[in-house]
């Protein structure tokens, strides 16, 4: 009896493996390095906001992950569109 229950949880388990390694990635891998190189300019202090990064400093993580995001949609990499803000 001991055997057919660990056979169900193996099947259970193998069934969970795949459905997640099938899961479809919303940003792309490189798209997430873009962020992160980004968020190392905001720590370091030398990330700029604005055209041509000609504003001010960036002050919060948030716009640091924004400017990142943006950076890598210019590029072309897989990254969902922005959500239109309801006025």
């Amino acid at each position: 009896m001991a055997k057919k229950a660990s056979k169900k949880a193996s099947k259970k388990a193998s069934k969970k493996a795949t459905k997640k390694a099938t899961k479809k990635r919303k940003y792309s891998r490189s798209a997430g390095s873009d962020v992160k190189g980004e968020m190392r300019r905001f720590k370091k202090g030398t990330a700029k906001s604005g055209r041509g990064g000609k504003g001010g400093k960036v002050k919060s993580r948030k716009q640091a992950i924004a400017i990142g995001l943006s950076k890598a949609r210019k590029k072309g990499k897989k990254v969902p569109k922005k959500k239109s803000r309801a006025a």
